[in-house]
Order: structure tokens, then C-alpha cells, then sequence
């Protein structure tokens, strides 16, 4: 018999109704494997929660979350069948899509969470990114709109909407809807039990190779599936297959200097240059520049791809000019990597991979430096040199101004990487004393390689 491919539904779906589950256990005689959600709060902590076929009550906080006063609903964006990246690059364009009408128009008036939905094992493919919308005033109409923006989708897996509600006995329930025609329908009710916060963060099996890249490969895919939709990525993927894969670095010192916000790491990394005699690349370089802001605007699958290819650039132009002179690049892998994984893992600090994980290693096949330099300042230092500052910023680099809780995230993440690993570099002092301390750094690498 032809198995059919079917789309993958969203996670609460993957639980049968009570009668459904019921007779499939009598058949197999097996417990139906439980979905899990985890929700961004407003402190940056986790709330786990699970949905069940027998009656229990939520712990306080699931009930402050999801019970009354107001009305929350929420929704997980499903993966398509398929293999390869295709399917994560187009739920990642829809969840992105729904995220921009989400915040626009009468939906305004939801408080809106990072929801993820995951499996009760830790395999890749799991997760589901989505959205916890929480209406103070319970509008009538909020669950209608919702309804017809999740039906406008077009794709042939597509979310369904969860809403929530509490009982007289205060048993919290979460109720499936469709629109059919012009009706509200219910198709769904389970329900919403407390769960176990698990070891590490869910998102984690899904890291690699959604958001951060471990070889050349793996990046060039998400872009290739892109080519329809973004026409620039043709051309950088031109480029790139232009670079030859085997490459060596040449006899003189490869810097690379890393650094957040109001750091001066352009003015320190222009003034090592010029003090080396040294060339200076820059990642994204020059020849896919143009274009980062078309990428900026994409999802964190499709932006992240892009800027892992653009350090195999500029690889290309360190094995050719570091046969002749020392190179210093603005820039690196580590920054790629940093701002993706403090992007992608919600919560605060604590969730973040722990440390030697494999999301912190060097590309086996990524040219490396012979340094890397992490250029900081202390707060009051920072707040003095933002004041003013008219500079253009990524949204990434504006969120590591505005949102301390990110900026923390992405501290530690530079921190933790490895292979190599980041020095650390005070850039609070004058630009002169910062120079000079990263100058006897360099040496002091040099005497050792």
C-alpha cells in the first residue's frame, strides 16, 4: 500500500482526542507521546506547559498566563512534509509574515509571547515556533480576526488556532477552532497541565544548521532555496561557488576583532591596521554588502545563511593576503554565531546553550584566525558613548542597545565560544591605551605560533 505524505500538523494536534486516544491505546496498548509548550514571560523566564486527556489543575502561573481576566490564544506555525532545509525556510517565512500582521491592524490590542512547541525527547525537527496572544479587554471579535488571518495562509500546512479557557472548577482548557465557511467550529479540547521544565532548552536540537551553520554546505542550502523569492541570493551564491574549498592561511597573523556596541571596534580595528601595516576585510565584505539589508529584513534561517557565506568570502581574501601581509578582520565567525544563538534561544541568560556545547565550535571547514579579540565596555562607558550616536544599526545592533536582557545573552555568548575562543579586551580607556593593549596582545600571540 502507498503511504501518502501529509502535512505535519501543528503540535497540539499531535495528541488524538480523548475518544480517538482512548481506542488507539486498546489497539497498541502504547501512550500516545505527549506535545509540550514553552512560553516566553515577561522576566525572561520559561513556562512549561502540556496538554493531557485527564482533568488536573494549573500551577499559579499557567493560570495567571492563560486564565482570566482577558482571553489568550495561541498559535504554532507547523512544518511542511519534505527533507532538507525547504520546510524550515517556508515556516520561518510564515512565521515571520504572521509576526508583521500580528502587530498591525485591530490585533494590536494582544499582548503577544514567544511560544515553542516541542516534542517530550530532544530530536532534531521537533520544534515549532509561535506566537502566545494574550486580548486584557477579551474583545468578541479577536478570535474571528485571528481565524480569517490564519485561513488567508496559503501554504498546505498551515497553524490552527488554540484558545484558552477556565472552568468553574478553575481547570484550565485549551479548545481547537476552524473557520468553516462563516462559523466558528471547535474541533479540539484538551487539558493545559503544568510541565516539567526540561534540562536544557528545547530549541537546542534545531540550532544547528537553522540559525547557526557548521559548514559551507549547510549555509549554501537555505540560500538555494531562496532563489525564487530573493533574487540577490543567486548572486551570492555565484560568488561563493566561485571560492575553491580547499584553502591555507598564508605565513603572516590573522586577527579577528570582535565587538558589541559603542566598543569603538571600527575605530580600534582601522588603527591596528594602519600600526600593523596590516590589511583590513570586513564580514560581510564589500561584494555581498550591498545587499545586507535586503537579508537583514528575512528571517533568522535565511539572515543567518547569508552571513555564514559571507565569512567563506572573506576567507578567500584571507588565504590571499595573509600569504603576503598580516590581516585583521572586522568581523568573524564568532559574531555570526553569537547574535544568532542569543536571537533564537528565548529566555534570559540561563537558557543558553551550556558551555562546550557544539553550537560554540569553530566550522570544521572555515578558515580560522590566529586570534580573536572581544572588545568591551563597562555600562556608564557605554551609556556616555551612545549619547548621540546617529550611526545605522541592524536590528540585532538595536536590540543590543535597547534590551539589556540581549545584550547579556549575547556577553555570554561570546564568552563561551571555542576553538578559538574570545580574549577579552576593556575598551573603556582612552583610544590610545586600548590600542597599545591590543598591539601587546597580538605580539604576545605572535611569540607563541
Amino acid at each position: 500500500m502507498a503511504l501518502v505524505s501529509r502535512p505535519r500538523a501543528p503540535l497540539w494536534l499531535g495528541r488524538l482526542s480523548r475518544r480517538l486516544c482512548a481506542r488507539h491505546r486498546a489497539c497498541t496498548g502504547s501512550m500516545v507521546r505527549q506535545r509540550r509548550f514553552a512560553v516566553e514571560m515577561p522576566d525572561c523566564s520559561l513556562t512549561h506547559f502540556v496538554l493531557g486527556d485527564t482533568a488536573g489543575h494549573p500551577d499559579s502561573r499557567l493560570a495567571a498566563l492563560l486564565g482570566p481576566p482577558g482571553r489568550s490564544y495561541a498559535l504554532c506555525v507547523p512544518l511542511a512534509p519534505g527533507t532538507g532545509c525547504g520546510p524550515r525556510v517556508q515556516a520561518a517565512r510564515m512565521h515571520q509574515r504572521l509576526l508583521l500582521q500580528l502587530r498591525s491592524g485591530p490585533l494590536q490590542r494582544c499582548q503577544l509571547s514567544k511560544l515553542l512547541g516541542y516534542g517530550p525527547g530532544d530530536q532534531e525537527g521537533e520544534a515549532q515556533h509561535g506566537f502566545l496572544l494574550r486580548d486584557p479587554s477579551d474583545h468578541p471579535d479577536t478570535r474571528r480576526a485571528l481565524l480569517q488571518l490564519l485561513s488567508s495562509c496559503q501554504e498546505a500546512a498551515h497553524p490552527q488556532l488554540a484558545e484558552f479557557q477556565a472552568d468553574s472548577q478553575g481547570l484550565l482548557w485549551q479548545r481547537l477552532w476552524e473557520l468553516q465557511g462563516d462559523r466558528q467550529v471547535q474541533v479540539d479540547c484538551a487539558c493545559v497541565l503544568p510541565a516539567q521544565e526540561p534540562l536544557l532548552h528545547p530549541l537546542l536540537p534545531d540550532l544547528l544548521n537553522s540559525a547557526v551553520f557548521q559548514d559551507r554546505d549547510a549555509a549554501r542550502a537555505v540560500l538555494e532555496e531562496c532563489t525564487s523569492f530573493i533574487p540577490e541570493a543567486r548572486a551570492v551564491l555565484d560568488l561563493v561557488d566561485q571560492c575553491p574549498r580547499e584553502i591555507q592561511k598564508g605565513k603572516f597573523q590573522v586577527i579577528a576583532i570582535e565587538g558589541l556596541d559603542a566598543t569603538g571596534k571600527s575605530t580600534v580595528t582601522q588603527a591596528v591596521s594602519e600600526s600593523l601595516q596590516a590589511v583590513l576585510l570586513q564580514s560581510p565584505p564589500p561584494c555581498i554588502g550591498q545587499w545586507r539589508k535586503i537579508f537583514d529584513d528575512e528571517p533568522t534561517i535565511i539572515r543567518r545563511a547569508f552571513y555564514s557565506l559571507g565569512n567563506y568570502l572573506v576567507a578567500s581574501e584571507i588565504a590571499k593576503e595573509s600569504a603576503r601581509f598580516p590581516v585583521i578582520v572586522d568581523r568573524y565567525w564568532h559574531s555570526t554565531a553569537t547574535y544568532a544563538i542569543a536571537t533564537e534561544v528565548s529566555g534570559g541568560p540561563q537558557y543558553l546553550p551550556p558551555a562546550h556545547h557544539p553550537v560554540y565550535q569553530w566550522p570544521g571547514d572555515l578558515l580560522k584566525p590566529d586570534l580573536v579579540l572581544l572588545l568591551t565596555v563597562n555600562p556608564e562607558e557605554r551609556v556616555k558613548r551612545l549619547e548621540g550616536r546617529g550611526l545605522e544599526k541592524t536590528k540585532e545592533e538595536a536590540e543590543l542597545e535597547a534590551n539589556n536582557v540581549f545584550r547579556q545573552k549575547v556577553e555570554v555568548t561570546y564568552q563561551r565560544m571555542e576553538n578559538p575562543s574570545c580574549h577579552m579586551v576593556d575598551a573603556s580607556p582612552s583610544r590610545e591605551t586600548v590600542l597599545q593593549n591590543v598591539l601587546q596582545l597580538i605580539r604576545s600571540a605572535g611569540h607563541s605560533l
